[in-house]
């Protein structure tokens, strides 16, 4: 027998025999015995935390040709009895892993290595486990752990009185407990699952409980005989997923239990049968999957729901004629999909169909305040230079009083633009060609036809940035502009049926400058530029009016700050600027030394020469109590002096943002057009407000007196939100949406919610006042959310989602 003082060598032959079968062991062991027995299956919806899939880290084996490290205080080598003992202080260093104990036991003929007292291994990744005994065996496969103590990177911890891991896959867990929370073992955590038998399975990917018992501080709040879930390392495992329930005062109590198919490693399907007990069993199904052929690869799913619904059973004040019209079958389809094709290109759609404008809104898979539905398919392809894509879209109106005129296709739309790579005339040339397919079916009481709407429209745009000796900037440009139109029974801008068949042609020429002279003004602690701004443009007339062609993609004319130097300031193809026009405005920029910034930028615009084309709005329909502009005639820009327009951004600190955007009457300064947005966040307190204010005579001009409906006030609407952090885990919030116009609240809310680093538990109250004739009613929602980390989430409430939040919401 010997002994040797402590120092830092290299082990002996026998000893690194020993301590190299050990310390692969230990790896193995450990690392499988610290796999995390409380991840849910990652095909539930994603939890609110963030972290590892598996905190305890993945089965790896180390390199057992590198070299082992011994340090102790005393190193005994029994010949005889084929030990060799390292006592006090002993620390073992191997390819990473750290291994901490009062004493190590490598017994030869048993083929077995034990480590005694305060034992810790830490692992490269960060994992730590703590136990009084560590007995590994020596065919680095099989062993067993006393008083286990387990730490995941995100300190997640599993405790056991005893571990043993068996036939290389199978870990035991004797008295064992998970929780992921924090604690500093003088209390019990916040919640944990205690087992009397825990078994980590890796072969058949599971972990099963025997006798769980799910605690919330110390305390059983249920008990189970059995149960079982999918191994934290698995992605997918076919089984059922966490079930639903809800309560909803138009559909009843119903109940969801979602049943997952892992069919495939590249598809999945996922069965969600829901019952209401008002409506009865509604089927819905989603279909995942994963496609890579050649350079193609991307993903797509399939959702559909159908249900045989009891129209006698709906909400509201219906007609016994709509009843029955709503008695039956109904359903959606919904899909999308998305696939590159190469680094540039890249295609895609997204497809939402129903069998009625109001089944997914009175079902809730949508907002209620939804109006339209758009479909859409794409190719896009993008370099440097050069933007292509080509979109078909299908629009759909979801109002109730909506016509058929409301639904179009568009058979596609093409974009190409493309930027010169070398200068020309030292400036930047530009080229964009935008083309359309339009079609809409036209009913009238004399009339029942398809409309077509065809445009190919070319942009050539030049521009160069000088500036003389002092400081101001001039930006020349020059535009070509055409376009050619073909018209198949449409209706004009004057709302004139066209019913011959044919082919027009427009086209503008443009050049101006637009002159920039900032003045620069430094004070103590900011810096402030005061610019004066000027812009001309020169253009060709265009001769005829332009309301002789159809008005589809320009009749958003909102004119702000945004667009006051803008070329052409319509929204879309089909109506564009003729004429002169001079832009003039003021911008001054403030940069504080301790990081506040505002900008203001007013200004107005003027039309100098040839007929204004902001003047001659258009008309879309011939009935007697909707007409309405195909643009808003109190544009701004109607008259010769536009209207005055303000924008502001301020930010005089990271506490609190105010963006904003103003209109005002270019005669009497009153007010026609504001949207107003800010935030604020200041110590506990943070809230947002938006606000959207039009004038009267802006929201009515243009629709029949005749009709009050379509005459009103001042259109006005808030939407506010507050909220304030109550401690570190307690927050409190609240918001409104509310119509000013005609005083009535449109939807409230106010929740509470606690959340940790291992337990969210939120409480929300949403009340909504919306009706329509198909059933769709004035609701309130209570939900219940509590989410376990690793163990998924659970919800209640009194509505399967929140009425105007859609998907969203659940």
């Amino acid at each position: 027998m010997r002994s040797a003082p402590k120092a830092t060598r290299t082990a002996g032959v026998l000893l690194r025999a020993g301590l190299a079968a050990w310390a692969l062991n230990a790896v193995v062991s450990a690392s499988a015995l610290a796999q995390d027995p409380n991840i849910a299956a990652t095909t539930q919806p994603p939890s609110s935390f963030t972290g590892p899939e598996n905190p305890f880290g993945n089965l790896t084996r180390p390199d057992t040709t590198q070299p082992l490290n011994l340090e102790g205080d005393e190193l005994i080598y029994d010949n005889a009895g084929q030990r060799v003992t390292a006592r006090g202080n002993v620390e073992i260093l191997f390819n990473n892993y750290t291994l901490r104990a009062d004493q190590i036991i490598y017994d030869q003929r048993a083929g077995t290595l034990t480590a005694q007292g305060n034992v810790i291994l830490t692992e490269p990744g960060g994992i730590v486990t703590r136990g009084d005994r560590i007995v590994l065996s020596d065919d680095f496969r099989d062993g067993f752990v006393d008083s286990l103590r387990v730490v995941g990177t995100d300190q997640s911890t599993i405790t056991a009185r005893r571990a043993i891991r068996r036939d290389g896959a199978v870990t035991v867990f004797e008295d064992g407990k998970f929780t992921p929370c924090r604690t500093d073992g003088g209390s019990p955590p916040l919640w944990c699952i205690a087992a009397s038998r825990i078994v980590q399975d890796q072969n058949n990917q599971t972990i099963t409980y025997t006798n769980p018992e799910f605690r919330v501080l110390g305390q059983t709040v249920f008990w189970l005989p059995y149960f079982q879930h999918a191994d934290p390392s698995v992605k997918r495992k076919t089984g059922f997923l966490q079930p639903s329930v809800s309560h909803s005062t138009n559909l009843g109590y119903s109940i969801e239990t979602p049943y997952y198919l892992a069919l495939d490693p590249s598809y999945d399907f996922t069965f969600l049968p829901r019952y209401y007990s008002r409506q009865g069993l509604m089927y819905q199904g989603q279909w995942r999957q994963k496609l890579s052929f050649g350079n193609v690869r991307g993903s797509y799913d399939v959702k559909i729901a159908a249900i045989d619904q009891d129209g006698g059973e709906l909400p509201g004040d219906i007609s016994e004629a709509e009843r029955d019209d709503l008695d039956g079958w109904r359903g959606t389809l919904e899909t999308r999909g998305d696939f590159s094709l190469s680094s540039w290109w890249k295609f895609g759609w997204d497809v939402t169909i129903e069998s009625d404008d109001s089944f997914r809104r009175f079902y809730k898979f949508d907002s209620a305040l939804q109006t339209d539905r758009v479909n859409s398919a794409y190719l896009i392809g993008q370099s440097e230079r050069n933007y292509f894509s080509v979109l078909a879209y299908h629009f759909g109106g979801l109002q109730f009083s909506e016509t058929p005129t409301a639904e179009s296709q568009v058979h596609p739309v093409v974009d190409w633009n493309y930027i010169v790579g070398q200068p020309i005339f030292g400036g930047e040339l530009r080229v964009d060609l935008n083309a359309v397919s339009l079609s809409r079916k036209l009913e009238t009481s004399t009339l029942d036809t398809t409309t077509a709407h065809t445009r190919a429209s070319l942009d050539v745009n030049w521009r160069r940035k000088l500036t003389d000796r002092i400081g101001i900037t001039y930006t020349p440009f020059a535009n070509l502009r055409g376009d050619i139109f073909g018209l198949k029974d449409t209706l004009d801008g004057n709302n004139t049926l066209n019913t011959e068949d044919g082919f027009e042609a427009r086209g503008v020429a443009a050049a101006g400058v637009l002159a920039e002279y900032p003045w620069l003004a430094r004070t103590t602690n900011a810096t402030h530029v005061v610019a004066p701004i000027g812009q001309l443009i020169a253009r060709s007339s265009l001769g005829d009016d332009q309301n002789t062609i159809a008005n589809e993609d320009a009749r958003s004319l909102v004119f702000d700050a945004t667009n006051l130097f803008e070329i052409d300031k319509f929204s879309g193809y089909d109506r564009t600027e003729s004429g002169s026009r001079a832009n003039v405005g003021v911008q001054y920029t403030f940069h504080a030394d301790n990081g506040g910034y505002a900008r203001l930028l007013a200004g107005q615009s003027f039309q100098i020469g040839d007929d204004n084309p902001f003047v001659e709005a258009g008309r879309t329909s011939s009935s007697t109590t909707t007409t309405e502009d195909t643009f808003t005639e109190a544009s701004g820009l109607e008259t010769r002096r536009s209207d005055y327009v303000i924008g502001a951004y301020l930010s005089p600190s990271s506490v609190f943002q105010v963006v904003g955007q103003a209109r005002f009457d270019e005669t009497d300064l009153d007010l026609r057009q504001a949207d107003v947005f800010a935030r604020a966040n200041y110590g506990p307190a943070f809230g947002t407000v938006a606000y959207a204010f039009t004038a009267e005579e802006v929201a009515n001009l243009g629709r029949v007196a005749t009709d009050p409906e379509f005459i009103g006030d001042d259109q006005q609407e808030l939407l506010a939100s507050v909220g304030f952090r109550l401690t570190q885990n307690w927050s409190i919030q609240a918001g409104v949406r509310y119509d000013l116009d005609t005083s009535t609240m449109l939807q409230d809310s106010i929740g509470l919610q606690y959340a940790d680093d291992c337990f969210i538990l939120s409480v929300t109250y949403t009340e909504s006042r919306i009706e329509d004739e198909n059933g769709v009613d004035d609701d309130q929602t209570v939900m219940v959310r509590f989410d376990l980390k690793h163990l998924g989430q659970f919800q209640t409430s009194t509505s399967v989602l929140p009425f105007t939040q859609g998907d969203d919401g659940n």
